[in-house]
């Protein structure tokens, strides 16, 4: 069975409470139950693992080809910007990753519209909420089931 590492990075863990005029009123706990049940429907496993340090999120990245992960949907939070160590573990796997933000990251602050992990991911899904998890989410399976 295909397998599904959804990562979330730093400051995600405080979903549902941080700054929800931004990042909406849903928890990360919500979002990994919506994504279980989108993935299961469509007959694919899935993992989670959430981390706000940068060395964790590289090491996961890693261990993923030894451990069957197919597919990794990874909203990498702050280190979007800035972490050349996450874009080089990202690099170094043949691990397809789609990268997913819940805000519009370039209607914000300048220094967000950036990120070093775009030229080494399939693609990215951003500014619909939780719903670009769930948009990631559907192009995963799809990708996994040809």
């Amino acid at each position: 069975m295909s397998k599904i590492l959804v990562m979330h990075g730093p400051n995600l863990n405080m979903l549902g409470t941080r700054e929800p005029e931004i990042y909406g009123s849903t928890t990360l706990a919500d979002i990994n139950s919506m994504l279980e049940a989108q993935a299961a429907e469509a007959g694919v496993d899935t993992e989670f693992f959430q981390s706000n340090y940068e060395g964790a999120l590289i090491d996961r990245i890693q261990q993923a080809p030894g451990e069957g992960i197919d597919f990794i949907i990874l909203n990498a939070g702050a280190f979007t910007h800035y972490s050349i160590a996450l874009r080089d573990a990202i690099a170094s796997v043949a691990v397809p990753v789609i990268e997913v933000h819940i805000s519009n990251v370039h209607t914000r602050e300048e220094f967000r519209h950036k990120s070093v992990i775009a030229p080494v991911v399939m693609g990215q899904i951003l500014g619909f909420g939780t719903d670009s998890y769930a948009a990631a989410m559907y192009v995963a399976i799809r990708k996994l089931k040809g």
